[in-house]
């Protein structure tokens, strides 16, 4: 039985087509009077297809579509409009609504039709019933997108690798298509080693053991990492990955798709290795460096060094109150290299201090210091989205556009961890109009507008408002 969302505001016509629905066992409908509350289902279910009136209070149908459409949810949906307002159905049609219905008083004859284009929607989203016929659709769909990508079968044989990652490992497609052995790892790796595409059902323990940090998970099976790699020309970089299973009509796997990104430039020369061994937690925590095999000699030097940390966050707090109330930048560094010359492991303050610099004018120096923040907390929401201020500044003053793509890279880590912040998405657009990318600006500048609109964003916590 198929199962299928309908929203509109009349009681009516959610109650009439309910009870139509339970008596024909064609389609399981659940009803929403808002696209609000739709929303809020979607949030915890999947439809095989989606039914909305355009003409919904508030949130009309026409930007629920738009919503879901920008949060990658390709569920079928099909409008209800009424008679008369055929001039809407190009513009639905075209922003990715799969059919376009209009209501009629007679709603057992229109509750046929319903079923009709359900079924037919629903088959026609269904992506390919034969192996073959999968495979070349990725293949097609991965040759089509920017992203270095790749995708494996079940087996862990490669059945495609677009242009964008051959540039990037060197390797060309026709040399790594048909591969398996996890012989795709070799150009990242400089071995053959499971990548982040083999442990997409891993436990985040599982995947921290095989040297990947920053790990986040997307409803939609989706997992984003961290990791540094080993170039075939002798060479260390730092690896982002995503990789996300694809399934059929049965919901059985037919291909595991993975991108990768370089973003060495981003990290800097970070060292992980520390970090990766230990999940990214400091190996030896400060208060456990005294000998503590003799407790005389122990507890003054735990005492001193707890009494240096908290000067180091007198310090801190100093540099706060300059920055933000006093707006004396210089003041502020001054105190913030007071604070780190104690403990140069703050990260907080390297942040704050990349500021305070960017403020000044000395981009040089201001993004070392997010660098190294970074560097210290390298999934940290706050530390990440400046350090992408930082580098969308420098690329714009400059007009150069590898630093305007790194912004890029910086932001998307952003977006990944932070799906419905607006300001992240609101500097993708600006990055891409700057760079001459209108297509791509606009949807990003869309993208933000529909998370404020709907009143969902989710805003970056700042440490320092705890000291102010």
């Amino acid at each position: 039985m198929l199962s299928v969302l309908l929203i509109d505001n009349e009681p009516s016509v959610l109650e009439m087509i309910t009870i139509i629905s339970e008596l024909s066992h064609e389609i399981s409908v659940e009803t929403a009077r808002s696209a609000h509350d739709g929303l809020k289902l979607l949030e915890d279910k999947s439809f095989d297809a989606i039914i909305v009136d355009y003409d919904l209070h508030g949130i009309t149908g026409f930007e629920f579509l738009k919503i879901i459409r920008s949060k990658g949810d390709t569920t079928p949906v099909i409008l209800f409009t009424a008679i008369g307002q055929d001039n809407r159905a190009i513009e639905t049609l075209n922003n990715g609504a799969i059919f376009f219905l209009k209501k009629g008083d007679d709603l057992k004859v229109q509750f046929r039709e319903l079923v009709t284009v359900v079924r037919q929607t629903v088959e026609q989203n269904c992506v390919g019933q034969s192996l073959g016929t999968t495979q070349r659709i990725i293949s097609e769909m991965i040759n089509f997108t920017s992203d270095p990508s790749f995708a494996i079968d079940p087996d862990g044989n490669v059945v495609a690798w677009n242009d964008s990652i051959a540039q990037l490992t060197g390797v060309p497609a026709e040399v790594m298509v048909g591969k398996g052995d996890f012989a795709y790892a070799e150009p990242f790796f400089g071995t053959r080693t499971k990548m982040l595409v083999d442990l997409i059902f891993a436990s985040d323990e599982d995947i921290r053991h095989s040297n990947y940090m920053l790990i986040s998970r997307v409803p939609d099976g989706t997992i984003i990492a961290v990791t540094r790699g080993q170039k075939m020309d002798v060479g260390g970089w730092t690896l982002w990955s995503k990789a996300k299973p694809f399934y059929d009509c049965h919901r059985n796997i037919f291909a595991i798709v993975s991108t990768v990104r370089d973003v060495t430039a981003t990290f800097g020369d970070v060292p992980l290795g520390e970090y990766l061994a230990e999940g990214f937690q400091p190996a030896v925590p400060l208060e456990k460096t005294a000998d503590l095999s003799s407790p005389v000699k122990s507890v003054p030097v735990k005492g001193l060094i707890k009494k240096m940390l908290g000067r180091a966050l007198i310090h801190y707090k100093e540099g706060v109150n300059l920055y933000v109330r006093e707006k004396d930048f210089t003041g502020a560094i001054e105190a913030f290299d007071k604070a780190l010359a104690i403990d140069d492991k703050l990260s907080y303050a390297w942040n704050d201090r990349g500021i305070c610099y960017r403020e000044l004018g000395d981009n040089t120096n201001a993004l070392k210091s997010h660098l190294r923040a970074v560097e210290l907390a390298p999934d940290n929401t706050e530390y990440l989205f400046n350090l992408g201020e930082t580098l969308e500044f420098i690329g714009i003053l400059n007009k150069n556009n590898k630093y305007l793509d790194s912004a890029i890279q910086t932001f998307m880590m952003v977006a990944d961890l932070l799906p419905n912040n607006a300001a992240v998405w609101n500097h993708l657009g600006i990055c891409h109009r700057e760079m001459g990318k209108e297509m791509e600006s606009k949807f990003f500048f869309d993208r933000a507008r529909d998370i404020e609109f709907s009143k969902r964003d989710t805003p970056i916590n700042l440490r320092r408002n705890e000291f102010l």
